[in-house]
């Protein structure tokens, strides 16, 4: 139903616009008494085994949205009604920024893929936290970055804000220092500034009485060498482990018109799927499965959600492969983790 009709209806307008409309569309009908319940019924699978710890940390299913979709914490209670096992939140900065002009969200139906250069567009951590505090149990990780407005030499002072207003409110942290639509940002994936802001923020994280596994968001766009650098980073620093990966800069076989495929901005999707996996499965093997991963790029069916676990992630994340297959991948992929 929802990829006959629903989605139909939806892709004929703006896909910005039409995101905002889902959010209040979904926040309407979560209103409506029993609703919420049905909604849990039909895509929620609350068997047991499908329960994984992670991190130290219990998730009931494997499978979570991941960030970019709910950037301001706004609806994190109701789209977990849909069976997500955990929900990220952001990217986050310390100040509110409008991001980039519009237009600049890009859907490429041919390609099952979406461009974007939404450039961190945010309401601030203060004002997600507010919300944060009305959370009924649903495990959240806080997606952190830096305002457009900061310099990279000053960015550890960013990540810092935003690490301590989450604290108390974030189930995990993920450092986003690989998105291609804020200027210079993926430069602090280079080995020394990488490890000097993880290790700043792991001090910080000592420093409390219970620590919150940090991870970091990496790009796949990375050399051999760089996911390397990478290992030795995540050894060196002792962070919880890595997210694999955040959209590409790529543009390579894509079959959309080259006026839309040559957009600016991060491409997800399916073109994205094989080498997200790749970049899983180097990482699991050259460094021994010394780390947890979470796998994220190009999932569109149970199928491709297992591939990306048999190389090596610990648990997967949909953000384009939701909006393009519905909520009932998500059903579908943790059927296929029971049966597989």
């Amino acid at each position: 139903m929802y990829k006959l009709l629903v989605r139909s209806i939806l892709f004929g307008f703006d896909p910005e616009r039409v995101h905002h409309f889902t959010f209040k569309t979904i926040r309407f009908i979560n209103r409506i008494p029993l609703m919420s319940s049905v909604i849990k019924g039909m895509y929620r699978n609350n068997n047991p085994k499908l329960g994984r710890e992670v991190f130290g940390l219990k998730f009931k299913n494997p499978v979570g949205l991941a960030a970019g979709f709910d950037k301001d914490a706004k609806l994190f209670n109701e789209l977990s009604d849909f069976g997500f096992g955990f929900i990220e939140i952001g990217t986050l900065t310390p100040k509110p920024q409008a991001g980039n002009p519009k237009k600049r969200l890009f859907r490429l139906k041919k390609d099952n893929a979406i461009i974007n250069r939404m450039g961190f567009n945010n309401g601030g951590v203060e004002d997600a936290v507010k919300r944060l505090k009305k959370n009924k149990g649903v495990l959240i990780g806080g997606n952190i970055g830096k305002n457009k407005i900061t310099p990279n030499e000053n960015a550890v002072e960013d990540y810092n804000t935003c690490f301590d207003a989450l604290f108390d409110y974030v189930d995990y942290f993920v450092v986003n220092v690989s998105s291609p639509n804020t200027p210079n940002l993926r430069a602090l994936q280079d080995k020394e500034p990488l490890t000097a802001l993880l290790n700043t923020l792991q001090e910080k994280n000592l420093q409390k009485p219970k620590q919150k596994p940090i991870l970091l968001k990496i790009a796949p766009d990375l050399t051999n060498e760089q996911l390397l650098d990478i290992i030795d980073i995540v050894k060196e620093t002792k962070i919880a482990g890595v997210i694999a990966t955040n959209t590409t800069i790529s543009r390579e076989g894509l079959q959309s018109n080259p006026d839309l495929s040559n957009e600016t901005g991060g491409l997800s999707g399916k073109p994205l799927t094989v080498r997200s996996t790749e970049v899983i499965r180097f990482l699991s093997e050259q460094s021994n499965k010394a780390f947890p991963i979470i796998g994220v790029g190009g999932i569109h069916s149970a199928q491709d959600a297992i591939e990306k676990l048999e190389a090596g992630a610990s648990l997967v994340q949909l953000y384009t492969g939701f909006i393009y297959e519905g909520p009932k991948l998500i059903k579908d992929i943790n059927k296929a983790i029971l049966s597989n």
